[in-house]
């Protein structure tokens, strides 16, 4: 188990510093995906590349969840699974050069089991699972006080709360304040932290699996809308929070 655990910390903590090496790359390819607001770069592809050629040396018979080049679906869960997002928070990275991660879930017979979220910029890296805890920069971290909606702040992206189509604006008036970063590696972090109430977004696998280990080993809560298991197929509606904070969202939103 620690042998796993400190190989992926040390394969991002790599792949991390290959990306401060390119961040200022004045030639960068960035590319569309979706739409004109969903980018992507050669160093997304490249650090997505990087990750699977470490985790196929490590173990040749990994299955590979990724969301880049093509390996974005996933029919079969059985043995060990790998879940990467190699730069949560692309627009971030092409933009601001800051407030991006690379994540990694590490999930057995479909069930999570170590998770990994390193914010590149601020060089702050947590990881965990159910068997070992939750570390912060190689400190154990405790669960986050369990506060109401009332009590702390909500990260949301700008077109729920535009759209109103789930009752956002009653979360927000709730809540204390609205947080929007455009990246969900830092949002659960903050949750984790403390720092948030709850996080609600529309999240692929990647976007959520390495967080939500996390989330999960600390006893905070995470669904769909309909308060359901997250599939980890195709992006959800995902709500996480403490468990007053779920429990109120849940409510408000299914209203």
């Amino acid at each position: 188990m620690q042998d796993i655990v400190k190989a992926v910390h040390s394969w991002i903590i790599e792949a991390g510093e290959q990306i401060k090496d390119n961040l200022n790359k004045e030639d960068l390819l960035v590319e569309t995906k979706s739409g004109r607001k969903d980018l992507v770069t050669e160093m997304d592809k490249a650090t997505q590349d990087f990750l699977i050629h470490k985790i196929k040396t490590y173990n040749p018979d990994a299955k590979i969840l990724g969301e880049e080049n093509g390996l974005d679906q996933l029919a079969d869960w059985s043995g060990q699974v790998f879940i990467i997002d190699p730069i949560d928070g692309t627009m971030n990275f092409v933009l601001e050069k800051e407030n991006f991660c690379i994540m990694i879930a590490i999930y057995e017979e479909g069930k999570g089991r170590f998770g990994f979220v390193y914010n590149v910029m601020k060089n702050e890296f947590l990881w965990g699972g159910p068997e070992i805890g939750v570390f912060n920069n190689g400190k154990e971290i405790q669960a986050p006080k369990n506060i109401a909606l009332s009590e702390g702040l909500v990260g949301l992206n700008s077109p729920m709360l535009i759209h109103n189509r789930h009752h956002e604006t009653q979360v927000s008036d709730r809540s204390l304040g609205i947080r929007m970063t455009g990246c969900a590696g830092f949002e659960l972090i903050a949750l984790i932290k403390g720092q948030r109430a709850a996080y609600i977004s529309h999240l692929a696998p990647w976007d959520y699996a390495p967080g939500g280990v996390l989330l999960e080993t600390l006893g905070l809560k995470m669904a769909n809308i309909a308060g359901e298991p997250l599939t980890l197929s195709g992006r959800e509606l995902f709500v996480g929070g403490t468990p007053k904070a779920f429990d109120e969202l849940m409510d408000l939103m299914n209203q």
